[in-house]
């Protein structure tokens, strides 16, 4: 019998009132949770799967004095609050029908009915609560020691089940794997343009989670040689953006700043420093207002910003000046950690000066402002001095 060790989370004194108000034998902790604890990495959230029906789990946790949220009651799940971190506890299921999107699904009885549902076998582990015994019905211990992330059962049935896995299946190799696994990575290419059917909002959210990894260099290139990425982002796949994305990389970990990863900046450097392109992908993948805004501004990076980096981070903001830097290969130091000035002059100074209310004191502040910038931003005696210049 293999167990699992202990870890804070399996301490928490908030979990354990959960599994005495559902009962002992009725519930498991299952997937990340199990699997990052036998890596020994942090383990952000905390799920589980019971033989209870939903209603009965509600039923259950409003007794022993535990708030529920119906988070996706119609798919088996319900959400209890838990001060250390709330759980997602879902029935144990299996499926009835796929096309590939979505799944029409059943509750089962049996605990390897629910695992065999599932994506890879490293996600597909099950611990008692009480005694920390994991069941393992597919060999995901053993593959979590061997490094390999493989799909449960057959590759290709499991993509055809849900076409999102074939991205899911890289950026877990990414997160997990050393060891390549043959048959996923054949069923995965084979399939790849059944990526054509997902919706765009989860396709973005997969390839920013795979991006958003230390290091995925190694993995979107295999995408990339797989015709894969082509399928989903085809402007990512040419030499030059491959380059690119390697040298944002290594400029993030050799910034003294510490430059955490961050998906969007990567994706960024996988596309063409063309702005309207920039606009058309953000279109496609259905991003956010703000993250069209940051891949556009992003995308109109040239080789001069390094030149004034503190007039850059003026015009465009810290956060596009200090990527823009990055992705050019430029060293962002001079904005880290600097907060950008507001001009020390208001367009009602300049009307006192006997300029009519309108567009000439529009183009004064302006004046005045560019040369402000292109100078460092002196202080306020040196724009009244910029000022009486341009009143001049």
């Amino acid at each position: 019998m293999s167990t699992l060790p202990k870890a804070d989370w399996t301490q928490r004194a908030d979990l354990a009132e959960l599994v005495s108000a559902l009962g002992p034998g009725t519930i498991r902790w299952v997937g990340g949770a199990v699997r990052d604890t036998l890596l020994g990495v942090d383990v952000a959230d905390v799920d589980a799967a019971t033989t209870h029906h939903p209603e009965k789990v509600v039923e259950l946790c409003q007794a022993a004095g535990i708030r529920t949220v119906p988070t996706g009651i119609d798919h088996g799940t319900v959400t209890a609050l838990r001060p250390g971190g709330n759980v997602e506890i879902t029935t144990l299921r299996h499926d009835v029908s796929t096309d590939g999107r979505r799944a029409t699904v059943a509750y089962a009885e049996e605990w390897q009915d629910d695992a065999a549902r599932r994506d890879f076998t490293i996600n597909a582990l099950y611990v008692d609560p009480q005694t920390l015994e994991i069941f393992d019905y597919f060999g995901g211990e053993l593959d979590l020691k061997d490094r390999i992330v493989r799909f449960i059962g057959d590759a290709s049935q499991r993509i055809r089940e849900d076409h999102l896995r074939i991205l899911r299946y890289f950026r877990f190799h990414a997160r997990f794997g050393d060891v390549v696994d043959a048959e996923s990575e054949e069923a995965c290419r084979e399939l790849a343009e059944t990526l054509k059917g997902i919706s765009r909002e989860r396709v973005a959210m997969e390839l920013l989670s795979l991006l958003s990894l230390p290091d995925p260099r190694a993995t979107v290139a295999r995408m990339c040689e797989l015709g894969i990425l082509q399928v989903v982002l085809p402007e990512s796949c040419g030499d030059g953006e491959q380059a690119c994305l390697s040298g944002l990389i290594d400029a993030e970990g050799a910034s003294a700043a510490s430059i955490a990863p961050y998906g969007m900046r990567r994706l960024s450097a996988l596309l063409p420093a063309n702005p309207e392109l920039a606009e058309k992908v953000a279109a496609r993948l259905k991003l956010s207002k703000d993250q069209r805004k940051y891949l556009s501004c992003c995308a109109a990076r040239q080789d001069s910003d390094a030149a004034n980096p503190r007039a850059l981070a003026y015009n465009v903001g810290l956060t596009c000046a200090r990527d823009r830097l990055l992705i050019t290969g430029q060293d962002p130091a001079p904005i880290i950690g600097w907060d950008i000035p507001t001009l020390p002059l208001k367009g009602g100074e300049i009307v006192q000066r006997g300029v009519g209310a309108g567009p000439e004191v529009a183009r004064i502040l302006q004046a005045v402002e560019r040369r402000w910038v292109e100078e460092g931003f002196p202080d306020r005696a040196r724009v009244e001095e910029l000022l009486a210049q341009e009143l001049g």
